[in-house]
């Protein structure tokens, strides 16, 4: 029995000496989110011309503001360009048209009608409204026929 021991004694440091350890490590993710702004065209606004045939604008009766769907992360800048672009005129309107756009903001963000830049500091989405008015003076008015103008809506970081 003697000669056994020493063996089974042997087999015991073998097991023993198998015996595994559990190991665990963290593994970090980071991400950075930059101030971004998404603009998409909800509709086109449209003009109609006043009574006295000196205002083509979408606050006339009978006109509608056009729309941009606003969805950003914050700290960007929204405003509208002051100057119109793509603007086309029937040939017999040969005068002077003063452009005027403004925009109201309301959702995550809220803003009163103005022509001003507005700093959004948080993130969401709103609603931006979007107007536009022509004017003649003195004794010049619309003409008969299609007007079409384009305004800017930006946001930028």
């Amino acid at each position: 029995m003697k000669g056994i021991l020493p063996g089974l004694a042997f087999l015991g440091l073998a097991a023993s000496s198998s015996v595994t350890f559990a190991a665990t490590q963290g593994v970090i993710f980071n991400g950075t989110v930059a101030s971004v702004c998404v603009l998409t065209v909800g509709s086109n606004g449209t003009m109609t011309v006043s009574p006295n045939l000196q205002s083509l604008s979408s606050h006339n009766s009978g006109g509608t503001a056009g729309t941009a769907n606003l969805a950003t992360t914050g700290g960007v800048t929204l405003s509208v360009d002051s100057a119109v672009t793509g603007v086309t005129t029937p040939a017999a309107d040969s005068g002077t048209i003063a452009w005027t756009p403004t925009y109201a903001i309301s959702g995550a963000h809220n803003f009163p009608e103005g022509g001003a830049s507005h700093a959004l500091t948080g993130p969401g989405t709103s609603v931006v409204t979007v107007n536009l008015a022509g004017a003649k003076t003195g004794s010049d008015t619309f003409v008969a026929g299609n007007y079409q103008a384009t305004v800017t809506v930006r946001c930028e970081p």
